[in-house]
């Protein structure tokens, strides 16, 4: 079936040359960039995609209704807008007319967006078999962690929000184990779980602290951070629950646990790998907690030790940096890199066995109202040269994934209780 490119560039420029007569109408183009902020569905693979993102990123501080809107700068992106919606198939362009009252127009916008979408690369939920966790999915009052395959949800299993005492729980780290258990924590404690949902190992996090990063090692031992005064590492026998080894962790805060760590895991060499989310480092410790290794970069989130020997870091707010043993950098991928999208807060990162890189665009802090949320990208896989061959977007039907903090590939070869997989 052919289609036709519509005339969006006259319709846009019709409605932006009506705003410059009537500066009631501001408020009306505020939200419509607010809508366009962040949605990658909007922009295609030419080189006017980018003239649209520049358009959409330039109006972030004028998205704000209370603010003053430019005329002259609003009749410039309109006419970007139109210029890039001109070369896309989509329905006949809407009247819009500053007539209708502001709620209407609000509407005419957003189906003129929702027609204007594109599909963003890979195949979504049947990319990859994985494993989802996400924290702080406010919208809710139960938290979920997925285990999806060919597409669809495989199984799923539900904290409250809060636990008993009131405490916000958050779904952080988690791993799908070779025997098909899942250990996960939720900050206010950690678990291994079954696939018919029977909890067979558990540890409560002591007051005042939390645990934000669980490790298997092997199938019978968990690596549990406690983050709190102090901040500490426990080797723990699931069978048992006995703890066989416990190593003080340095803490920036000793005072404030929540932003001390959100992953420490062990190397293949069995050193700890530390990112300091309140230090500003990445550091390396040995089983005695002695500091060999650190790398200086702005709250970073996560770390892996690569097969190559190089770390891979994510750092604040949406930064991947792989740097080698001398601290240089080899390779990094932030926003400049793929303008066409928006990054928040880069939380996990992890290197697959083909050279690509996963990562969880998580967005909560920035996209204050999460009626905001869907139309985000959750998570991207970029290659080495830096093109995104997968971007997951799925916030309603078949699933709402909800804000992305964990994601475990379940094709990758290895076991992930053996330190096999670069995550």
């Amino acid at each position: 079936m052919s289609t036709r490119a519509p005339d969006w560039a006259g319709c846009i420029r019709s409605f932006f040359t009506q705003v410059m007569e009537n500066t009631d109408a501001w408020p009306q183009v505020a939200a419509l960039f607010y809508l366009l902020r962040g949605n990658p569905r909007l922009t295609n693979t030419s080189s006017s995609a980018s003239v649209l993102s520049a358009s959409a990123i330039l109006f972030t501080n004028y998205s704000h209704m209370s603010l003053p809107l430019h005329p002259r700068f609003l009749l410039f992106a309109g006419s970007c807008l139109g210029f890039c919606a001109g070369g896309m198939e989509a329905a006949e362009p809407p009247a819009v007319s500053l007539a209708e009252p502001a709620t209407a127009v609000t509407e005419v916008l957003r189906d003129a967006i929702h027609s204007l979408q594109v599909p963003l690369p890979g195949r979504g939920l049947s990319q990859h078999p994985f494993l989802f966790t996400g924290e702080w999915d406010h919208r809710k009052n139960d938290q979920t962690i997925f285990l999806v395959r060919d597409g669809k949800v495989n199984w799923s299993y539900s904290i409250p929000i809060k636990d008993e005492h009131g405490v916000l729980q958050e779904l952080g780290d988690a791993t799908l184990l070779s025997n098909g258990n899942i250990v996960f924590c939720r900050k206010v404690g950690a678990s291994e779980i079954t696939p018919e949902k029977k909890i067979v190992w558990d540890l409560v996090a002591q007051p005042g602290c939390e645990i934000h990063s669980v490790q298997p090692i092997g199938l019978g031992h968990v690596l549990v951070t406690q983050n709190g005064n102090p901040a500490k590492v426990m080797l723990i026998n699931t069978t048992t629950g006995k703890t066989e080894k416990e190593i003080v962790l340095p803490a920036t805060h000793p005072e404030k646990s929540h932003l001390q760590f959100r992953r420490v895991h062990q190397t293949k060499a069995g050193t700890l790998l530390a990112a300091h989310l309140d230090g500003g480092k990445v550091a390396e410790y040995t089983e005695d907690g002695k500091e060999v290794w650190s790398y200086a970069i702005r709250s970073p989130w996560s770390a892996v030790r690569l097969k190559n020997g190089n770390t891979l870091i994510t750092g604040y707010p949406s930064i991947v940096r792989e740097v080698n043993q001398a601290g240089e950098v080899v390779w990094e991928f932030t926003q400049k890199d793929a303008p066409d999208y928006k990054f928040y807060i880069f939380q996990e990162a992890s290197r697959l066995a083909n050279g690509n890189t996963v990562i969880c665009n998580w967005c909560p802090v920035h996209v204050k109202d999460p009626k905001n949320w869907p139309g985000t990208v959750q998570v991207i896989e970029v290659t080495p040269e830096k093109k995104i061959v997968w971007a997951l977007s799925a916030w309603g039907d078949p699933v709402d994934l909800g804000p992305a903090s964990s994601i475990q590939l379940l094709d990758e070869p290895g076991r992930a209780e053996d330190g096999d997989l670069q995550r």
